[in-house]
């Protein structure tokens, strides 16, 4: 694959991907996110999602696994060399991966006829966590996660490489205005919460459809949204620990429900 060669910060695509990896108003504007490093880049390809365009740093590209990547890209595809410090300038992250490629932002899928299991993130910030539960529910055999407007952008780099691949797998609704869409829903809807009132996750039958609530850490759900839950779920923790990181919940409360269903 034949590559440009970019050694300039006020080269006028620099600035616009530095742009891309540090705000989220300038991936709105243009519509565009990143992707970082090569597992997510496979995956990206693995399920057939296109890419615009490709960015390589010069240590990146004598590293085997970057390499054998590129080599098997259409050589159709934009492809730029950067020098190491290039490169870390535009990394979303503090440890460049070596490698970068641009997509497009996906519109929000349709959100009605919900009638399957599904995971709604209320107020997720931390990019970590809202990427690692995405991840966790695509593992599980969820296929659509709502995310109400507190959560962070579901496409932004760092979401996106804590996911890893994840996004490829699920269908993600952004900006959703939950109790209105949960209107008809045809499951439970269940809340985890520390509540005197709440039942244990074990107790439960979560062979049908459900529809899990999870709050941001500390401010937990908000109160539509707890008011909205037809039942509120605590996990029993024999350890002298108050309550779990969400996306531990998540898996837990997930993996629970996957395991009920499992033929007997």
């Amino acid at each position: 694959m034949a590559m440009k060669t970019i050694v300039s910060r006020d080269n006028p695509a620099i600035k616009r991907l530095h742009g891309l990896a540090t705000a989220s108003k300038e991936r709105r504007k243009q519509g565009e996110t990143l992707l970082d490093g090569p597992h997510l880049v496979a995956a990206a390809l693995a399920a057939d999602w296109p890419l615009k365009a490709l960015y390589v740093s010069e240590s990146g590209l004598t590293g085997g696994e970057i390499q054998a990547l590129v080599d098997t890209l259409s050589p159709s595809l934009p492809c730029t060399l950067l020098p190491d410090a290039l490169f870390a300038h535009i990394s979303p992250v503090d440890s460049p991966s070596g490698l970068l490629a641009l997509i497009d932002l996906p519109e929000s899928p349709d959100v009605g006829g919900l009638e399957d299991s599904l995971v709604v993130l209320d107020g997720i910030q931390d990019p970590g966590n809202l990427g690692t539960l995405l991840r966790t529910a695509a593992a599980a055999g969820i296929c659509d996660a709502l995310l109400t407007d507190g959560c962070a952008q579901a496409w932004a780099p760092r979401v996106l490489r804590a996911g890893m691949g994840a996004h490829f797998l699920l269908r993600i609704h952004e900006g959703v205005d939950v109790p209105a869409v949960l209107t008809g829903y045809p499951g439970r809807v269940l809340a985890t919460a520390l509540d005197v009132q709440a039942q244990s996750l074990y107790t439960l039958d979560l062979r049908g459809p459900t529809a899990w609530l999870f709050g941001a850490e500390g401010r937990g759900l908000s109160a539509a949204l707890l008011a909205r839950a037809d039942t509120r779920v605590v996990i029993p923790m024999p350890g002298a620990v108050e309550s779990l990181n969400v996306a531990a919940a998540a898996a837990v409360c997930l993996f629970e429900q996957f395991r009920q269903r499992l033929p007997r």
